[in-house]
């Protein structure tokens, strides 16, 4: 874990320096500042007299800028809704840029993002879109480098109070040539998530003891994982007479489908390489890279593991799983419908949780709080597959991150930077932390606040603040064009989940199609660097006799359960090597 060295003593002074000469208005834009501050922003690691500063700031450089329209976007998470009512409304009465953050679906933002790349007509002034999309940007020259904006045209207008070593995610909109990209502004992790109250009690303790031989407490791998589906599904069966299962899940045909499987629950499994943020070579999405960064190919015939033994295992597991110890209605279900339902009381676990939840698990109203709001639930790490091993990502996390383009006009981009760099100042960001959950600064996430607020958050601040939050990491550079290749993974997996094909099968459709897009994408020569160079196809075994990824089948893919105590397992989170 980094720590942050910047002198907060030092804050203001840097500030008033940076702003220059102050101006004859500047006694307006001070009493504006100290207003919102008073009003909206009082939670803050930084003192009342910096965020006035800071915010001084933006109204000074925003000058040149008074009286423009911009339009930015974003996808419905709460941290985005702040950023639309709350702070958009305040950048626009503290600089009189007029900002409208509009909200929209997660794959409507990638549509227009795709939309404005490939067209080149400016369609929003600034993006908040996923670093999944990291590959996308380095590759097509379209995306502005942020470090080199920062050095030359918005040298005088990047915040010097900006911080970016305070940045937990900074490393996710990062390029192989070391040059950011995209600037986080959200962040949530997957997760496992479990009725703590549940697994304390003596006599399911005693139970599932009996029955497995050793103790129930949260599952390391997922053997252990399926042995506590069973148990609650088919042992317990009832508590205070209500069905319960062990597993939640959804398996509706639909583009949130490709979410539940691109999101790294193969390289759970353990499909890929070691190495984080993504695995190297063969990534989360079974794509292999040469030493140069060129995707080379996902189908174990060139290299990939996509269509591994570790991936079938991976998708055989979340077909069985889904239909023996889940609610029957989940099959049909999106992530939207499904997402809701462990707050309702009736599910034991889920092993592929997003933190995203955690605001509405909070609510007093709900099945899963005490009357005081207490959560009688708790998130805890991912358990692990048999192809896992020490040095591999264990899950995944979301990172939402300004981006931007150079098909935007200067003066609006430049406009709408200002306005991505507000919604992440140390001014903001603990406020909106506090309404949305998704961190972003390690300042915010060990603040007295957030210290506070832990007991009623289930673990959520334990696991920003382990060391080990790292190795929970989006989609890497590996992919090479996210909004054209993330869609064949719901399109080829939906057939799997409902029975209609095999997971080899479906597994083998998407490696050729994602191999066939590459090949047709660096055919086209619309790629400005790192682009594919597919490895001629040769016999799998070849691949599966090498070290590493593609791995070979394990002759014993569910070893012995392995559980561990959630109080147990939390210090030893926090003092990091969990695994």
């Amino acid at each position: 874990m980094r720590h942050n060295n910047f002198k907060l003593t030092t804050l203001a002074a840097s500030l008033l320096l940076a702003s220059g000469s102050l101006a004859a208005d500047d006694h307006d834009a001070r009493a504006v500042a100290e207003r919102l501050v008073d009003e909206h922003f009082q939670n803050s690691t930084l003192s009342r007299e910096e965020q006035i500063e800071e915010l001084m700031w933006f109204a000074k450089a925003a000058e040149p800028f008074r009286d423009m329209d911009i339009q930015t976007v974003a996808e419905g998470l709460t941290t985005h809704v702040y950023e639309s009512e709350v702070l958009a409304e305040a950048f626009s009465e503290l600089t009189g840029i007029n900002v409208t953050h509009n909200i929209i679906g997660e794959g409507d933002v990638v549509d227009t993002m795709q939309n404005q790349m490939q067209s080149g007509n400016s369609i929003y002034d600034g993006f908040v879109n996923d670093t999944d999309a990291i590959g996308t940007h380095i590759r097509y020259g379209t995306t502005i480098n942020l470090s080199e904006a920062m050095e030359n045209e918005w040298a005088d207008y990047t915040l010097p109070t900006l911080d970016l070593d305070d940045f937990i995610g900074l490393q996710y909109g990062t390029g192989p040539d070391g040059s950011l990209y995209q600037l986080p502004t959200q962040q949530f992790a997957n997760l496992y998530w479990f009725r703590y109250d549940w697994f304390q009690r003596e006599d399911l303790q005693a139970q599932f003891r009996d029955i497995y031989g050793y103790d129930l407490g949260v599952p390391t791998n997922w053997t252990a994982y399926e042995d506590i589906a069973e148990f609650f599904s088919e042992h317990v069966g009832e508590i205070d007479g209500e069905k319960i299962y062990g597993h939640m899940d959804y398996g509706r045909r639909d583009p949130s489908l490709g979410w539940r499987f691109h999101d790294s629950w193969l390289s759970m499994a353990g499909m890929g390489s070691p190495g984080v943020p993504s695995g190297n070579p063969v990534d989360d999405w079974g794509i292999r890279v040469n030493e140069d960064s060129q995707p080379v190919g996902a189908s174990v015939s060139r290299g990939g593991a996509t269509n591994s033994p570790a991936s079938v295992f991976a998708m055989q597991k979340a077909v069985d799983w889904l239909r023996d110890f889940a609610p029957p209605e989940a099959q049909g279900m999106t992530f939207g419908e499904a997402g809701p339902v462990p707050a309702q009381g009736n599910i034991a676990q889920q092993i592929f949780w997003y933190t995203a939840f955690t605001a509405d698990m909070t609510d007093p109203d709900v099945a899963v709080t005490d009357d005081e709001g207490n959560p009688k639930w708790r998130m805890a790490p991912s358990p692990t597959g048999p192809y896992w091993e020490e040095g591999m990502k264990v899950g995944y996390q979301d990172v939402g991150a300004w981006t931007f383009f150079d098909s935007t006009p200067e003066d609006r981009r430049t406009a709408a930077w200002l306005f991505g760099q507000f919604t992440v100042s140390k001014t903001v960001s603990l406020e909106k932390l506090m309404h949305g959950l998704t961190p972003i600064r390690e300042s915010d996430i060990f603040s007295e606040q957030m210290t506070e607020m832990a007991p009623k958050l289930g673990g959520l601040v334990e696991f920003y603040r382990s060391p080990n939050e790292s190795n929970w990491t989006p989609t890497g550079t590996n992919v090479p064009d996210y909004p054209r290749m993330a869609p064949l993974w719901w399109q080829n997996l939906a057939p799997v989940m409902s029975g209609e094909v095999t997971p080899q099968e479906g597994l083998d459709a998407l490696a050729a199609d994602m191999d066939s897009t590459m090949n047709r994408l660096a055919r086209a020569n619309v790629f400005d660097s790192y682009a594919p160079l597919l490895n001629e196809e040769r016999d799998p075994q070849y691949w599966l006799d090498q070290d590493g990824a593609p791995k070979a089948k394990l002759d014993d893919e569910m070893p012995q359960g392995t559980t561990m105590p959630y109080d147990e397992m939390m210090e030893e989170w926090m003092s990091a090597g969990t695994r």
